[in-house]
């Protein structure tokens, strides 16, 4: 990984700000929900910024596209292939990844997919419900030539609550294509289960309940 300071120059070459919100106080484990993602363009300025904050933040995929020389390429990057059982959905297979680590920080670009939506999948909630750790937002905004991360946020455990949160942290933000950008409507909330009750889980200990709940509202998003 290049040196911070060679990253935020590059950054600085691109046109690009550099804040770290999260300076001195990155936990060890955490979910890194980044946004807006609206082209393959924005790989390299993950890069940079990942460098630029001091911070090894890696990207998880399934074991099958770890083969041969793409597969050796992703690991070089961060990759990390996720093996999944019978009995676990990927969700549970990501946070059987951060119990298993004593240092592990994760990047899921929250859209799902390069265009524009009107509600981020949910897939990097569950999984850092799951494992027990907070998320670091990384903001793409273009539009104010930043890229920023955000203090620890610990999810609360009413999800509507927290995605109204996460929705207007990303609300309006230019992505490098501006026209692929995330607009919130809190409509989508409705969509969402309401309560959910509890805080934050303990890592390695969530209820079987909660277990029943990620598998039914990230079927769609992590499978």
């Amino acid at each position: 990984m290049m040196s911070p300071g060679m990253a935020r120059f590059m950054l600085r070459l691109n046109g690009m700000q550099f804040v770290d919100h999260c300076a001195g106080q990155w936990p060890k484990k955490c979910v890194v929900p980044t946004g807006p993602h609206t082209t393959n363009r924005d790989f390299p300025y993950g890069i940079y910024a990942r460098a630029a904050a001091g911070q090894y933040i890696q990207f998880v995929a399934k074991s099958t596209l770890f083969k041969g020389p793409a597969g050796a390429v992703m690991k070089a990057l961060g990759g990390v292939p996720v093996v999944r059982e019978k009995r676990t959905n990927f969700t549970q297979a990501v946070a059987k990844i951060f119990a298993e680590r004593e240092e592990f920080k994760l990047c899921i670009a929250m859209e799902g997919t390069r265009k524009q939506v009107d509600r981020f999948r949910t897939g990097f909630y569950w999984i850092a419900r799951e494992a027990g750790v907070p998320m670091v937002f990384c903001k793409f905004d273009f539009g104010n030539k930043v890229i920023e991360f955000s203090e620890p946020f610990y999810p609360t455990g009413d999800v509507r609550t927290d995605f109204d949160f996460i929705y207007r942290y990303f609300d309006g933000v230019r992505g490098l294509v501006p026209g692929n950008s995330f607009v919130y409507d809190p409509a989508v909330l409705e969509e969402l289960p309401s309560g959910e009750g509890g805080g934050k889980a303990s890592e390695g200990d969530a209820s079987e309940g909660s277990a029943q709940r990620t598998q039914r509202y990230t079927r769609r998003d992590t499978e």
